[in-house]
């Protein structure tokens, strides 16, 4: 088998030539013992130096939060949920923004709607939870009611509003699309298509379609912190070293690898080689059991034979693992990178596809309308054969609970645990500080830049 200079390719790049990062994680692929998508060769160079320093205000401001809700979420693209989560018609989603909510709907010709969810007559809200709705939609105040459709069915007492125009009272939509598996919507009538926001996305997911997989799991909770502090704190690797330190041995964290392309980003964190911060050079057998969470005081769950590398053995492992839902051929063809590798995407504003067969899937948004709080939602979406499983439901963390105990997340919740122990000290620290700005490393914060370069485009001038 091929030997990999873990000390190359694990070795940190000097400061000021962020080439040097990326040729780093390249150099890795050229050691691969399979072919590699050609996505997994593409960089970009842009540095987004507007964004070197990013403005407190941005994190704790009620007035930014104000101008970000309506020049931003009420504007955007977002995830709303999942069509396998409304498979049938009358079924129904409730998604919630800032002060909306609206209200996706399975439509009895399968069609996917999506509406303000107010009733007409009194304002009340038409579904407080989702599930499945029946043939209609009723208002529990005065039993008003519509059509999946969204077109008026029925009044109560109809009589007593002859001053009502019927053909004004069909529930207003909301712009509604697809991608991956996953249903957007867009409160902004004028707002560009979904396809052109997302631009070359899907190219990047053609080998590893997302509709093609079924909620295994989905965890939210939430967070002590303003929503970016949140997403934040899974958009770059450097944390490693210091929030994640039983994973440094076999985690490349200052070596990724991080490029964006219109309105999403992509991060490549290489595993099965040392972080370049440690001292030493780790064993094979120590890089594969970091890799795996193993602790010390257990037996390897793998011992590797002499002359096989953790890469290799993780790579061997993954591709015999799905084999059985991804078939021969693609088992065959898959590279270490892609069985391995931490591939992590953002899509802007708040949405995190993970690439490869890596399960991941993460969203974050303002809890409700308060900028001191947010939701993370995290799921997994695996492969499957035969009929599509049904789609797990939600299971929603209570303040005193952990991300260890949803069970259904494995040896992830631990480093979810270890992130969100600091979100909110995040937060406190900037209310606390008195700094105005945040000074952002120029090639390892970079998908952070990038998303703050965006969203100043979207709300404009800064709040002091």
């Amino acid at each position: 088998m091929t030997e990999i200079d873990t000390r190359t390719a694990g070795s940190a790049a000097s400061d000021d030539e962020h080439a040097d990062y990326v040729a780093s994680y390249q150099r890795l692929l050229d050691t691969d013992t399979h072919p590699i998508p050609q996505v997994l060769r593409e960089e970009t160079h842009d540095l987004f130096e507007d964004q070197n320093f990013v403005p407190v205000s941005r994190y704790i401001s009620r007035e930014y939060h104000e101008l970000e809700r309506d020049r931003m979420w009420y504007k955007v693209w977002q995830m709303a949920c999942r069509e396998e989560e409304i498979p049938e018609p009358g079924d129904t989603h409730v998604y919630e923004i800032c002060e909306k909510s609206i209200l996706v709907v399975r439509g009895q010709d399968m069609s996917i709607r999506a509406f303000y969810n107010s009733c007409l007559h009194r304002g009340r809200t038409l579904r407080e939870e989702s599930g499945p709705a029946g043939h209609d939609l009723r208002c529990p105040f005065h039993g008003f009611c519509w059509n999946l459709d969204g077109s008026l069915k029925s009044m109560t007492c109809e009589w007593d509003f002859p001053h009502v125009d019927k053909d004004a009272m069909n529930l207003p939509q909301v712009k509604v699309d697809t991608w991956g598996g996953f249903v957007f919507i867009n409160m902004d009538p004028q707002s560009e298509s979904l396809a052109s926001f997302l631009g070359d996305l899907g190219k990047h997911f053609e080998a590893w379609p997302l509709e093609d997989r079924y909620i295994q799991a989905h965890v939210a909770k939430v967070i002590d912190a303003n929503w970016k502090i949140a997403q934040e704190a899974f958009s770059e690797a450097f944390h490693v070293i210091t929030t994640h330190p039983q994973r440094v041995v076999g985690t490349g964290d200052s070596n990724s690898q991080y490029d964006t392309w219109g309105n999403f980003n992509r991060g490549i964190t290489a595993n099965g080689v040392p972080s370049p911060h440690i001292k030493f050079t780790p064993s094979e057998q120590e890089m594969f059991d970091s890799m795996v969470d193993a602790r010390i005081d257990e037996d390897p769950m793998v011992t590797l034979p002499d002359g096989v590398t953790a890469r290799e053995m993780s790579g061997l492992l993954a591709r015999e693992g799905l084999r059985d839902v991804i078939g021969d051929v693609k088992a065959d063809n898959m590279s270490d990178a892609e069985s391995l590798d931490s591939i992590y995407y953002t899509v802007f504003p708040n949405f995190h596809p993970w690439g490869a067969y890596q399960r991941i899937v993460y969203r974050f948004r303002p809890n409700g309308d308060d900028h001191n709080t947010s939701i993370m939602d995290v799921y997994l979406l695996a492969p499957f054969t035969g009929p599509r499983p049904p789609a797990a439901k939600v299971q929603w963390l209570t303040p005193e609970q952990t991300w260890i105990d949803a069970t259904v997340l494995g040896s992830s919740a631990r480093v979810f645990d270890q992130d969100a122990y600091n979100m909110p000290k995040v937060h406190r620290g900037l209310k606390t500080t008195t700094q105005k700005y945040l000074p952002m490393a120029a090639y390892q914060e970079l998908k952070i830049r990038h998303m703050h370069h965006l969203l100043a485009k979207w709300v404009g001038e800064d709040v002091d």
